[in-house]
């Protein structure tokens, strides 16, 4: 049966013998949670060795009994108030808590930081404060412990909350409270304290219930990484089954959907599953199908969404934390393998802010690549644009993967959508138009003595749509009436330039721009350059629009094509006669007054 109880993660941190078992061991005993018998056994243990009885031995005796026959990473400990359950995470091991929090086998709602109020602030407290930042954790409380042996005095606590925050406030990090707190004698833990009067805000316990929890998948927005799209083809059955795992959210038939980064809409028709009843409803986990009401021409990998609710991020470019364990570095300039949900993409590392050493939480601001076990504050940048949520936004689809070499090497989380900046592609273009050398003929000159003017046209549409021969057939007929024109089909691109294409994680991506690199060149020699391409969507023909700058392109789309923002510049029917469409195109160009004369 479903718990009907909220659930909390809480994890806490703070340097060595600052109190934070302490502070666990008293909220376990407080709040009535321990094992029966456990505070009374740890007592007599301590009686019998003549010790001090402390709180922090509550939290020693339950990890002796987790780690009989067992290597445990972490420990967690449960305890409960009328509000919800709530499950505190105690992270010694450093590297396999960031590392589980980054790649998401464990995560944390909310952290508390434990600093002893006579020690003050030490070089691990400021590690941690780096740490939940890097994790993106943004409810944090900070316990100002041993306020006993501070004499309970309010400016001893006031000198320190002044003092850390301006130290969170450099990493971004803005603490919900400030708590003064002594652990082993139980002040405003659960009750709170008349020995500091002059504190009136909350207790821990009722700070950590008015922390707000991680929504369930189901209340979440709806999330659909598209698998696979299944098409029947007999008896007539033209169904295409848009299949997958609902990540988050509901949907029902008759809702209005939106695909992303392709931007389509339609509606579901019905629900598909395998030997069961018609579903009028889908949810968090189910692997089903849809069938949409107007077929629409989608690829594996889009995010299907309702239009009617928060909507996701789209880009190229992206802010993240990432765990690396990759045995060589992640470094600039190198091609990875990003996975995301569904969606697969090249990705390379733009910048790298700030880095985070998980042996030591040693923190470092000018590294410019991640060594095994960092945990890095960096940009990423790929290939084509993705559909994807921060993730504390929506957990499901704000995590990723990277592998390097056909092995998993980092994980991450997405923190912030920066594609409205300056990408590496617009970069490279600005870079390459500055060095850009010209020869003494100038663009008029070669048109005048060409009879036209240098143009790039993209023939694009679904396999078996009789683009390529009309493609060639243009070139054939501009070049008999003595126009420079030259066509290259994709296939010329892998075999022709072949050397080096295997090394390369996005061959097709590879192929995008090469192609766009030559178009430049030949264009800018005044040809009329043509080439076919399967499948193009938008960011295919923005991103030959900008390897082709200065210089202007023509898209010619035959039957059905993948565009769903851009307009093409001309649609030919597919299967058209190739002496009809080629005509229709010459009519084209003597429109747009690329060519002046031509004659059929």
């Amino acid at each position: 049966m479903k718990n009907e109880r909220e659930q909390m993660n809480i994890v806490i941190v703070g340097h060595v013998d600052h109190g934070k078992s302490t502070v666990i061991g008293r909220l376990l005993a407080d709040t009535g949670s321990l094992p029966s018998g456990k505070l009374e056994a740890v007592r007599e243990t301590c009686r019998k060795s003549s010790k001090p009885f402390e709180y922090a031995f509550l939290l020693d005796a339950l990890k002796d009994e987790q780690s009989q026959g067992i290597t445990i990473d972490m420990a967690r400990c449960f305890f409960k108030t009328p509000c919800r359950d709530y499950i505190i995470i105690d992270a010694p091991g450093h590297i396999e808590f960031l590392k589980n929090m980054i790649t998401g086998a464990s995560r944390a709602e909310a952290a508390l930081l434990v600093i002893d109020a006579v020690e003050g602030i030490q070089e691990n407290s400021k590690r941690h404060g780096h740490m939940v930042s890097m994790l993106g954790v943004r409810q944090v409380t900070v316990l100002v412990n041993k306020m006993d042996l501070a004499g309970y005095r309010q400016d001893v606590f006031q000198q320190l909350r002044e003092e850390y925050s301006r130290f969170l406030s450099q990493i971004d990090v803005s603490p919900v409270s400030f708590i003064p707190v002594s652990a082993r004698e139980g002040e405003n833990i659960a009750v709170r304290s008349s020995k500091m009067e002059w504190y009136t805000e909350s207790t821990v316990l009722e700070q950590l219930d008015r922390f707000s929890a991680v929504r369930q998948p189901e209340d979440k927005p709806f999330r659909f990484p598209v698998q696979d799209i299944y098409k029947f083809t007999k008896s007539n059955d033209d169904r295409r089954i848009i299949a997958g795992t609902v990540e988050t959210g509901r949907i029902s038939p008759g809702d209005e959907v939106l695909f992303l980064p392709s931007g389509k809409k339609s509606v579901i028709r019905s629900i598909e599953t395998f030997n069961t009843l018609p579903k009028s409803l889908a949810g968090p986990g189910e692997a089903t199908g849809f069938i949409l009401s107007t077929q629409i021409y989608i690829k594996p990998g889009e995010l299907m969404v309702r239009s009617d609710e928060p909507q996701p991020e789209v880009g190229n470019r992206f802010r993240a934390n990432i765990f690396w364990l990759g045995r060589a570095p992640l470094v600039k300039g190198k091609e990875y393998k990003l996975k995301l949900g569904s969606a697969r993409a090249t990705a390379r590392l733009a910048e790298v802010s700030n880095t985070l050493d998980a042996s030591d939480l040693s923190f470092a601001r000018n590294k410019q690549q991640l060594d095994c076990r960092d945990v890095g504050e960096c940009v990423l940048e790929t290939s084509r644009p993705l559909a994807f949520d921060q993730a504390f936004v929506n957990e499901a689809t704000g995590r990723f993967v990277l592998i390097d070499n056909y092995e998993i090497a980092g994980g991450g989380i997405v923190l912030e959508n920066l594609s409205n900046g300056e990408t590496l592609l617009q970069r490279h273009i600005r870079e390459r138009e500055n060095h850009w050398e010209k020869g003494l003929i100038s663009t008029e000159l070669r048109e005048t003595v060409n009879g036209h003017q240098a143009k790039f046209i993209v023939f694009t549409g679904r396999p078996g749509t009789g683009k390529r021969a009309v493609a060639k057939a243009l070139e054939q007929s501009l070049f008999a009436r003595g126009l420079n024109s030259y066509y290259l089909g994709m296939a010329s691109i892998d075999k022709g330039l072949d050397a080096d294409l295997g090394y390369h994680n996005d061959k097709a991506g590879e192929r995008l721009r090469r192609l766009g690199e030559l178009a430049r060149i030949i264009t800018d020699a005044g040809l009329i350059f043509i080439t076919t391409i399967d499948d193009a969507d938008d960011f295919d023909i923005d991103t030959l629009k900008l390897l082709n700058e200065p210089n202007e392109i023509l898209v010619i789309s035959t039957g059905e094509h993948g565009f769903s923002k851009f307009e093409p510049d001309f649609q030919l029917d597919p299967g058209a006669d190739v002496h009809d469409a080629v005509r229709e195109v010459a009519r084209l160009l003597k429109k747009k007054e690329i060519i002046i004369e031509y004659e059929i």
